[in-house]
Formats: structure tokens, sequence, C-alpha cells
């Protein structure tokens, strides 16, 4: 396992239904990423389409995954750097009912060009629950990769402790986490209370992700303009409008969060071009995992889970525990 490896966070901004375009700006964050001596690259959820269900343009672009999924290996093995190309919404046919099904899928792509580990998003936010199905009671699985163990999730599984548990009792030492998480996932009751609710949701539980599973979390997370000028339009002319958190426009595009990062314990959020940021960017963050093991060392969090003393879920019931 490497003790010490380069993470590029890629903040993408994700142009509706426009996978080529989307690819491309991709292509060329991950070029940058390998020149400046990155191991992993890291792409947001949703990076080829943006999030438009109802869009007519959205399932077509969906039963192309597989074309951009390849051209990602192929890159992989070109640049010598492994890829997480965030999520790829795939469309399969039911075999039995015949309808469109899709799925949210995460993939980590070697270096050498092969795909390591495939992960279908489990928790599914409310609003997508009627597009996409979800990848229900299969375990979380960890992956063995260059950089250690790792375990994939989506977006919304950031909130819930359990999927993280699982992959730690699982031995996974990293968790890779791409989102298309927006301010306005808030309620307006929540934002009427705090303008920066949503994103102190993120920083707070990223950062708690990786203090309570002695883990590095990396986050990376769409971005884009925080607001346009009223003239422009999202995914179809450049964003010159006004970027980061503060601004309170009422626009709909206005709504990217961003605050893409590196969680580590002792340490807390890395990644000095987009944790503080909404604009899309990409951030290049050493990841020293000496880190990890020491806060093991000083917290035992896994030992505790290894323990035949721990009464919890995992321990006991019949899946393996490797710590």
């Amino acid at each position: 396992m490497a003790s010490n490896y380069k993470v590029a966070l890629i903040q993408l901004h994700p142009k509706k239904v426009k996978p080529e375009l989307n690819f491309q700006t991709a292509a060329a964050f991950i070029r940058s990423a390998a020149q400046q001596g990155a191991t992993l690259a890291v792409l947001p959820e949703y990076h080829l389409t943006n999030w438009v269900p109802d869009d007519p343009l959205f399932l077509h672009a969906c039963s192309q995954s597989n074309i951009y999924l390849q051209r990602y290996k192929a890159l992989a093995l070109e640049l010598k750097v492994n890829i997480v190309p965030g999520t790829i919404v795939e469309a399969h046919t039911d075999a039995q009912t015949k309808e469109d099904k899709l799925v949210n899928v995460a993939y980590f792509i070697s270096s050498n060009g092969t795909i390591l580990g495939r992960y279908e998003k489990k928790n599914l936010w409310h609003p997508e629950r009627p597009h996409l199905t979800s990848s229900t009671t299969s375990p979380h699985e960890v992956i063995q990769t260059p950089i250690g163990p790792v375990g994939l999730l989506i977006c919304w599984d950031l909130a819930f402790p359990e999927a993280f548990r699982e992959l730690i009792a699982a031995g996974a030492k990293t968790i890779i986490v791409p989102t298309f998480w927006t301010l306005t996932d808030c309620s307006p009751y929540g934002l009427s209370v705090n303008p920066r609710a949503e994103a102190l949701l993120l920083e707070s539980m990223v950062t708690a992700r990786a203090y309570e599973n002695t883990c590095a979390v990396i986050f990376v997370n769409a971005g884009g303009p925080a607001a346009l000028r009223d003239n422009e339009t999202d995914g179809h002319s450049r964003e010159k409008g006004v970027t980061g958190l503060a601004s309170k426009t009422k626009s709909s595009n206005s709504h990217y969060a961003g605050l893409s990062r590196v969680a580590l314990p002792f340490v807390g959020a890395l990644g000095d071009e987009t944790r503080n940021s909404a604009s899309e960017g990409m951030s290049i963050v050493d990841v020293n995992m000496r880190h990890v093991e020491e806060a093991e060392a000083n917290y035992k969090v896994r030992e505790d889970i290894a323990s035949q003393s721990w009464h919890y879920l995992y321990r006991h019931q019949g899946r393996d525990v490797k710590l």
C-alpha cells in the first residue's frame, strides 16, 4: 500500500446533457493532474450529464455510458493514473419487465486501464428514487487498489455512518465519495436559519467520517458558477457570474456547493483550490496515510470493531472483518 500519494480533486461543472463536452473537460483536468504527479484522479457524481432526469435527452445520454467508461480506461492506461470517473448513470433493460432501468455507478479504474471495482449507489436521495434503482441489500465491498484498500460511496451515502462502518469493518483505509450535492438540498427553513447550512453539513460530515473511522475520506463534489448573470444560461454558455458561497442571488444556478476536499484524522480538510470554493477547479492533495495509522494507534476504532466484545451488527452478522 502506498503510504503517501497524490490525489486530484476535480471539481467539475457538469453541463446539462452534454457528455462529450463534459468528458473533454474532465480529460483535460486528468491530463493536468497526471503532469503534476497525481496517482489518482477523482471526478464528481453525474459529471457527464448533470442531474436532469426529466430532460428528454437524459436517457439517451445514459445509454451511451459504456462508450465513456471505455474512454476513461484508455485514458488511465495512457497517463498511468488511477481514475474514479465520478459516477456514470447506466441504462439497462430489466429482463422481466422489459422496462428501462437506470443505476448510478462509481468505478475504480487502475493505472493499467483495468476496472478494479464497481459500486452502485445504495442510498438514494429522495428526488432520485422515481428515476434510479438502488443496489438495496447488496453488501459494500472493499477494492484492493494501488493506494491500498478502498471503499466507494456516492453522495447521499455520506449521511449514513453505517456505510462507512461496513467498509471499515471489511478493511478499507480510504473512502472515496463522488457527489452532486447542492446548497439548495437544504430546506427553505434550514436556509432561513443559516444560509450556509448545507455547506456546514458537508464540512462537518466529511471530517467526522474521517475521525470516527480512522480513515481518509476523499470527497469530490460538482462545482460551477455560484451565480450567473441574467443573460447567461447554465450548460449552454460560458459562465461569468459571481463565484463563492457568499452570493445570495435567487438564480436557479446559484446552488453549486463544491467544497471538494480530503479529510484526514488529526489534519482535517485538505484541498486549497476547492475546499472553500464552489467554482469549477482542481486541487492536488498529498495524502499521508501515516495520519490514518497514527489515528488508529491513538483511538483504536478498528481494534474495537475487531474485538469479540464489540456488540454491533458488523461483528456478528457473518461477514468478514479485516482490520
